[in-house]
């Protein structure tokens, strides 16, 4: 994975290309912030282009288009409804060597608000992956779930990764890595043996109902119809206007209910030593009908600093897919991959570089008042 100066490096060379510049501030660790454009169209449906381009799909004539239903400007910005699908033409777009592939993910705040959203290329049968050598235009498909969000052209809701060659480390390199620095720590801050880490195609980290570190508090769960969250305005929101804390229960078990929207927070604090990336995937979609991320990439130094942190809790996205679901205090929920960086940051989260969520615990996302 490319690191914040060889993605600089890229920008200056052609691979990424804007009609504004691109800021200073886009650039993290290891990924690039992707800027919505200044329109956005409502959809019937979502959709991938597959062998043609976004463009030909839509068609040239979007009062005609058998997708597209409105088209909204976001020079002043725009609400963006609940259950509604847009597609936002991107300011960036790409042109990669043909060694060199893409993958995005949302950010962190667009995940805690339930904001669903891919990155859509031209010709592809894949959402957020991108091909290596690929030349054209980024699309943002934009779905809110659980609140109605005001956004405006400028605004970051995804980021963008480069790749080349083999980046994830496979198990037996995982456990050597954290044999030589654990990955994993307690609510104590202690390390976890790796004795005592679960290895499955990436790092398994668990649920915690315990409520030992949060106040008594294990998640919060979205109110049913709340109001509009504007993503310009930071720490502004009341908490309780939106959200229905959830405290310890009884037990060591939770029924999430179906088509719920909720924040939970991981049992293990983890570390992402500066010389990796890693990134939340699905632990078993055997293990329950439920999806515990949307945004799930974390920088290098994410609950690393400079050394000096002994990991950072996770917070999790989840929603119960179709019927109610209990979980247990403890329970495997998900798993995270750890890729390999190309050379290490010029700047490594928590270091020299603003970040949100350094020493989060049950964290919902900046808009609101902590």
């Amino acid at each position: 994975m490319l690191s914040d100066h060889e993605l600089r490096a890229g920008a200056r060379q052609g691979w990424i290309r804007a009609p504004l510049p691109i800021a200073d501030e886009q650039f993290q660790p290891a990924s690039l912030d992707l800027r919505l454009g200044a329109t956005a169209y409502q959809l019937r449906a979502s959709f991938l282009p597959f062998s043609q381009t976004v463009h030909e799909r839509l068609g040239s004539d979007l009062g005609q288009s058998d997708l597209v239903i409105d088209r909204l400007s976001l020079e002043a910005g725009a609400t963006l409804q609940r259950g509604s699908v847009y597609l936002v033409p991107l300011l960036e777009s790409l042109d990669l060597p043909p060694h060199v592939r893409g993958r995005s993910n949302p950010k962190s705040t667009t995940g805690r608000l339930d904001i669903f959203t891919r990155v859509i290329t031209d010709r592809t049968p894949r959402f957020d992956e991108i091909r290596a050598g690929y030349m054209g235009p980024l699309y943002l498909e934009v779905s809110p779930q659980s609140f109605p969000v005001r956004v405006r052209a400028g605004l970051s809701l995804n980021q963008l990764r480069l790749l080349t060659g083999q980046t994830s480390l496979s198990d037996v390199e995982l456990a050597r890595v954290y044999g030589e620095a654990p990955l994993l720590h307690d609510d104590e801050g202690r390390p976890i043996p790796v004795e005592r880490a679960l290895f499955n195609d990436g790092l398994c980290m668990g649920i915690d109902l315990s409520g030992a570190s949060t106040d008594g508090l294990i998640g919060y769960r979205a109110h049913p119809n709340p109001p509009a969250v504007d993503l310009a305005r930071v720490g502004h929101y009341d908490p309780d206007e939106f959200w229905e804390p959830i405290k310890r229960p009884a037990r060591d078990s939770y029924i999430l209910e179906a088509n719920r929207f909720y924040i939970l927070v991981s049992k293990e604090r983890i570390r992402v030593p500066p010389r990796f990336a890693a990134e939340m995937v699905v632990y078993d979609a055997g293990a329950g009908e439920i999806r515990t991320h949307y945004a799930g990439f974390f920088d290098p130094g994410f609950g690393y600093g400079d050394g000096g942190i002994p990991g950072t809790k996770v917070v999790m996205e989840v929603r119960a897919r179709e019927v109610p679901f209990m979980v247990y205090d403890g329970q495997t929920s998900f798993k995270v991959w750890f890729e390999r960086l190309r050379s290490r940051p010029d700047r490594v989260y928590g270091v020299g570089l603003a970040s949100s969520y350094q020493h989060q615990t049950l964290t919902l996302s900046k808009q609101f008042r902590r």
